[in-house]
């Protein structure tokens, strides 16, 4: 009598490297307009919990792959195009008032608006009569937005509820800049 012994085999598990690069194609997707953000979330979901390379190639299949030839072309362009958006910035930069922060220990915050009884009041329209306050604590500058209507920015990001500022920070009330710069 022979007995045979069959053991259940199951598919070889998706490595992190094809994972990641159908994540890959899937950015890819997204960054030429291929896939909506909702879309693109869902496949990144179903790529992160998929089993087999043929759910990966599902969830790629409507979408070019790129050879390494436009990926490099691609890259290039990027990187000259945010290089001249630095330079653009950077020249901008160098041409802003400078706001001299206030001397520490004074421990009083510094308002920013068009109110007259700001410590800075700057005559704009886009700035709010209180926009912000300035103000040192524990040994660091922090910049509170105080629910202007046209924001305020750090180095061209808005800024929501406060953000730590240093001196050569660009910060923006409105369309209003200022570079920060100390005594």
């Amino acid at each position: 009598m022979t007995s045979s012994f069959e053991f259940p085999t199951y598919p070889a598990r998706l490595s992190d490297a094809e994972r990641d690069k159908a994540l890959s194609v899937l950015r890819d997707g997204v960054a030429m307009g291929r896939l909506s953000h909702d879309t693109f979330v869902r496949r990144m979901e179903l790529a992160l919990v998929a089993r087999g390379s043929d759910e990966l190639a599902a969830l790629t299949a409507d979408l070019p792959q790129e050879s390494r030839l436009s990926r490099v072309v691609f890259g290039s362009v990027a990187a000259v195009s945010g290089f001249t958006v630095r330079l653009r910035r950077a020249w901008q930069a160098e041409k802003l008032p400078k706001l001299l922060l206030p001397h520490p220990a004074t421990g009083h915050p510094l308002r920013i608006g068009r109110d007259p009884g700001c410590g800075l009041r700057i005559s704009h329209e886009t700035v709010s009569r209180v926009h912000a306050e300035l103000r040192h604590q524990g040994g660091i500058w922090v910049l509170r937005d105080l629910g202007s209507t046209n924001g305020t920015t750090v180095n061209g990001r808005r800024v929501v509820g406060a953000a730590v500022v240093r001196e050569g920070d660009q910060i923006g009330f409105g369309q209003i800049s200022y570079r920060l710069a100390t005594h």
